[in-house]
């Protein structure tokens, strides 16, 4: 980092974090009881400042991360700082961790984006710290650094265990993995896509090298059609029998193959992923989760990637490649017709944002989902381009572990989107200045209308005396 770009950083994480406080002061005064799923969380964090770890809340299904990271940061400042009484693990301490942890995503965002486009040296300190803060200031994850839940934390661990990983620490990043399991168990899907990332560039590696010698550098770019995917399929089908190639693979991985051994002795232990209440946490192959999450993409990262000459790319695509997209669309219709699962907690629970998108659209008509069709084929290829420029086996790595962390929900729930789309966004090229800052407008628009929504629409509950709230 040049010290001119250093002093600009650390005066923006200091803004950053005053503006953060103040929101967290708002918010904490007007909903000062635990909210949502805190009824769980926090008086299970409680219990662990007060040293009863054998004590658990069968209605929590995450492991203990968030909780023993708490006490942690906790307990040595009421030492030093001499706190007794309710102030210790109050709803407003634990709650103001994910506001530290916020801190920490923005500093690891800007040395990711630093790392991955070192190669964009020329001009590129004001975009670089623009992505950065734009990122940290992603809408569904910004909002819960006010609350507390596992987010924050999972976000920042996962994002570390990545940096370790690019800069080549892979003791470092496997452990930094556990911890990240820790806050949530399907971020072993992270740890995995880590250790994916490295098996992918000796993949591209070995895939160059075999071109070269066939002197066929022209057909090293894969075409986007069933002959270039039978041609991959084959390569990796030798490439994973290959002794010599596993054994080289193994020795670069091997720390994220311990983690992803503890990780399967821990399922077959428990009997399944989930700790806690199992009944509303069912995995199914929901894989329409796969396309409302390219949705998703596409609203967020639309001042970057939606374009007039990108538009026109997509129609010039469908019409070299008609047949091509009409599989694929074909194909969507009978995933989204056959694979369609709705879970009870989406219908029954008025308090968040994917209620009223499913009441609003998807109900509206029983017709709906299909014709969102070409708008999801859309998205998906606005997807891939936007990251065509990375190497493809890398590509494929990333596609499938978003389908791991995505297809197998039952509910959806858009926090569980918010590692995917960071993943996605950091590899972008880097945009330009003024496309950043439309996109900072963006996310700053949406999270003051979710922090005002949240503090002043409330509504009543029937059954509850408490105020009800919205919320991502």
């Amino acid at each position: 980092m040049e010290k001119f770009e250093g002093y600009i950083f650390t005066a923006l994480c200091s803004t950053n974090f005053f503006i953060s406080c103040l929101v967290f002061s708002r918010v904490t005064r007007e909903q000062r009881e635990p909210y949502m799923d805190e009824i769980f969380h926090i008086p299970q964090a409680q219990k662990y400042c007060q040293g009863k770890f054998s004590e658990w809340d069968p209605m929590i299904t995450t492991l203990p991360g968030l909780y023993l990271a708490s006490v942690g940061v906790i307990k040595p400042i009421v030492w030093l700082a001499d706190l007794s009484g309710a102030v210790v693990c109050s709803t407003a301490m634990l709650r103001f961790i994910n506001l530290l942890f916020n801190c920490g995503n923005l500093y690891l965002l800007y040395l990711l984006i630093c790392k991955l486009h070192q190669r964009e040296k020329t001009r590129t300190t004001s975009r670089r710290i623009l992505s950065a803060l734009s990122l940290s200031t992603f809408p569904v994850l910004y909002f819960f650094n006010f609350l507390y839940y596992t987010d924050a934390g999972s976000t920042f661990f996962i994002l570390f265990t990545y940096l370790m990983t690019l800069y080549g620490c892979h003791r470092a990043s496997a452990l930094l993995g556990v911890c990240a399991v820790l806050f949530r168990q399907t971020n072993i899907i992270w740890v995995a896509f880590c250790a994916g990332s490295l098996v992918a560039a000796k993949m591209d590696e070995t895939w160059r090298m075999e071109q070269t010698k066939k002197k066929d550098e022209a057909k090293s770019q894969v075409p986007l059609n069933f002959y270039g995917m039978k041609k991959v399929l084959l390569f990796t089908l030798e490439f994973v029998t290959n002794p010599v190639h596993v054994k080289s693979v193994l020795l670069l991985v091997w720390p994220y193959v311990l983690v992803a051994i503890g990780f399967f002795l821990f399922v077959i232990l428990n009997d399944g992923i989930v700790v806690g209440d199992r009944t509303s946490h069912e995995a199914c192959l929901n894989f329409p989760q796969l396309f409302y999450f390219f949705s998703f993409t596409l609203f967020f990262a639309l001042p970057l990637t939606v374009c007039y000459y990108r538009v026109v790319r997509f129609l010039h695509s469908l019409k070299r490649q008609p047949f091509f997209f009409l599989v694929v669309t074909v194909l969507i219709l009978l995933l989204v017709w056959k694979f369609t699962f709705v879970h009870k907690y989406l219908l029954a629970d008025n308090r968040h944002y994917p209620f009223y998108v499913w009441k609003k659209i998807f109900q509206r008509h029983e017709l709906v989902r299909y014709l969102l069709v070409p708008a999801y084929v859309f998205a998906g290829w606005s997807f891939l381009d936007s990251i065509k420029y990375r190497s493809l086996f890398w590509i494929l790595a990333l596609l499938v572990c978003i389908m791991a962390a995505t297809v197998p929900q039952k509910l959806l729930e858009f926090r569980y989107f918010i590692v995917p789309y960071l993943m996605y966004r950091l590899h972008m090229p880097l945009p330009s200045l003024h496309r950043l800052i439309i996109e900072f407008f963006l996310y700053t628009v949406v999270n003051v209308a979710t922090v005002y929504i949240f503090i002043s629409k409330t509504f009543p509950w029937p059954d509850s005396t408490a105020k009800q709230r919205f919320m991502w």
